[in-house]
């Protein structure tokens, strides 16, 4: 059994408006007084058999298949809207001054096609003696220098000089592997209380008088305060605490 290839080719529409325009043409209707009801039925036929054929429309499809059918629920109603003279508004009015707009453009597509087209076919007038110089110096090195004079050269120092200095004064970032971490800081501050029994803030600042290690220190004293290795005094004030072991706290607890 062989396979058989089914081929489907469909018309190709460049827009929503270029598909009414082929209903309106397609039908000899009259621009100025579309039959809504046909015309929508047609567009939401043409629509559902692309969905058939799971062919993806653009959303400008689907903006106009709403308007039409916008128009045809106006159109069905009993009371007619007034303008402020009193006049029946027509509800195909704006629909048809986007038909008109778009037929008047696509009119004009194809003669400014063909116009470009005769461009592209035609040949420039160039200045003869700047394309031999062109020519003879693709196929030439030392036609690069037939040109050159003293002003020239002196352009093409200062612009080395200019990049010479903006690259001498580009800014070097430079990344610092500070040697702190939470579990070596724990470390650090378990050993100087073991030999101090009590360490003030203060001095730990002091011994360390960098923001990051402060930060360190910091967070392995909040570390091991949460795992009840530690006990915290705070003094007065707002800018100093004290730390002790828990296992000394415990050991001595009156004082």
């Amino acid at each position: 059994m062989t396979e058989e290839n089914f081929e489907v080719k469909l018309p190709l529409f460049k827009g929503p408006f270029d598909l009414l325009l082929f209903f309106i043409e397609r039908d000899e209707l009259d621009i100025y007084d579309i039959p809504i009801s046909r015309i929508t039925s047609d567009f939401l036929n043409y629509l559902h058999h692309l969905e058939t054929l799971n062919v993806e429309f653009a959303s400008e499809f689907i903006l106009v298949a709403a308007t039409l059918m916008r128009i045809k629920s106006k159109m069905l109603l009993p009371r007619p809207q007034l303008d402020e003279q009193g006049n029946e508004i027509d509800p195909r009015e704006e629909l048809i001054k986007h038909l008109l707009e778009y037929k008047k453009y696509k009119s004009v597509i194809d003669s400014f096609q063909k116009m470009e087209e005769n461009e592209l076919q035609k040949e420039k007038r160039g200045n003869i003696l700047r394309e031999l110089k062109s020519l003879a110096a693709s196929v030439n090195v030392e036609a690069e220098l037939q040109d050159v004079d003293l002003y020239k050269l002196m352009q093409v120092v200062e612009k080395v000089m200019k990049r010479y200095e903006a690259e001498k004064n580009r800014p070097v970032h430079q990344v610092v592997q500070y040697p702190y971490t939470v579990e070596g800081q724990k470390e650090y501050i378990l050993n100087e209380l073991t030999r101090k029994r009590t360490l003030s803030f203060t001095e730990m600042v002091e011994l360390n008088p960098t923001r990051v290690a402060l930060i360190f220190n910091f967070l392995a004293i909040l570390e091991m305060l949460a795992l009840g290795r530690l006990n915290i005094q705070v003094g007065e004030g707002y800018n100093n605490f004290w730390i002790t072991l828990q296992e000394a706290v415990e050991a001595a607890p009156e004082a």
